[in-house]
């Protein structure tokens, strides 16, 4: 009993700061403005990531994924000759599916396997990804899509995006203030949606059974831009 007395002592004592108190509402005197705006920045893509793959069929499952494994390691050593660094290297996908013969009111029949395998690839150096996709083509891959072109680091983009947006909100807030004869007080909250990033642009497609041409592919990076959009609440007085 003594014990429970002392802690009931020791809780009643407790110091006001360690005690919850509620958080003060903000109270609006004024006009509640709200305001959506769109921010974007602009730039030149410096990555582009594209699939490489080899696509090979046999007569047995061991002689598919056999002769797919002899031609994509040609065609990995082809990438790192190029200088693609290893973690830029990454195997998206392996498979191994029975070929069939279909006749009329009869069963199907295998007649043979097809092996894939694909790997994604990121180029840092846009410019030299056309003659590396060339020298793929040339040592075994015959399947390519892409490229996905983007930026190696697009936060510092999408922070001038944000900047970008709340300048207008900002300026627009201030002119509906001035119409109405009004001020801006203070900033209510912030909120941020549809951030959007460049979305993928498929320039370039080398179907299976392709050879590269005596001239160079090309991948033009172009320019692509960053959208933000904020939903910002002002109080006019």
């Amino acid at each position: 009993m003594k014990l429970i007395a002392a802690l009931g002592l020791t809780l009643a004592a407790a110091p006001a700061w360690a005690q919850a108190s509620p958080v003060p509402v903000q109270t609006i005197n004024g006009t509640v403005l709200e305001i959506t705006a769109e921010g974007q920045s602009k730039r030149v893509p410096d990555l582009a990531t594209i699939s490489a793959g080899v696509v090979t069929q046999a007569p047995d499952a061991a002689s598919a994924m056999r002769e797919n494994a002899t031609r994509m390691d040609r065609v990995i050593a082809a990438l790192k000759r190029a200088g693609i660094a290893d973690k830029d290297l990454r195997t998206a996908s392996i498979s191994l599916q029975p070929q069939y013969r279909y006749g009329e009111n009869q069963p199907p029949v295998i007649t043979g396997y097809q092996a894939s395998n694909t790997v994604t690839v990121k180029f840092r150096d846009i410019a030299q990804s056309g003659s590396v996709l060339d020298a793929l083509v040339a040592t075994g891959a015959n399947q390519i899509n892409g490229p996905d072109l983007g930026l190696d680091d697009p936060a510092a983009a999408m922070d001038e995006a944000r900047l970008d947006a709340m300048a207008k909100a900002r300026a627009r807030a201030e002119l509906y203030a001035r119409a109405a004869g009004l001020k801006v007080k203070r900033i209510l909250s912030i909120s941020e949606s549809g951030s959007e990033m460049p979305r993928p642009v498929p320039i370039l497609m080398r179907a299976q059974g392709m050879v590269a041409d005596s001239a160079q592919s090309k991948i033009l990076p172009g320019e692509q831009s960053l959208t933000v959009n904020l939903s910002v609440q002002f109080e006019l007085e």
